[in-house]
């Protein structure tokens, strides 16, 4: 069953290729959705996939790329979306 999730990263996250890491990660697992930076310098993702999908997704996510120092995540269920792909927005 298909589930969509949001996600907020916190910590040393933009700079360091969180957004570009991301979207590979999830292109990986075959996720859909979008990441944005924001402008508290957090990290803001909406991410579609089954719950295995999702749970790789997210212990990704509490590491990150080399560069990144999660601080946290916060993840909360979003209404179901379908996406085609896994972009990157710009703000």
């Amino acid at each position: 069953m298909i589930q969509t999730i949001s996600i907020t990263v916190r910590g040393k996250v933009q700079g360091v290729f969180f957004r570009q890491s991301s979207r590979d990660k999830a292109l990986q697992l075959g996720i859909t959705g979008w990441v944005k930076n924001l402008s508290d310098g957090s990290v803001s993702i909406l991410a579609s996939g089954n719950q295995q999908q999702l749970d790789e997704f997210l212990a990704w996510c509490r590491q990150g790329p080399p560069k990144a120092a999660v601080a946290g995540i916060d993840v909360q269920p979003h209404t179901a979306e379908s996406f085609k792909g896994f972009v990157i927005l710009r703000f």
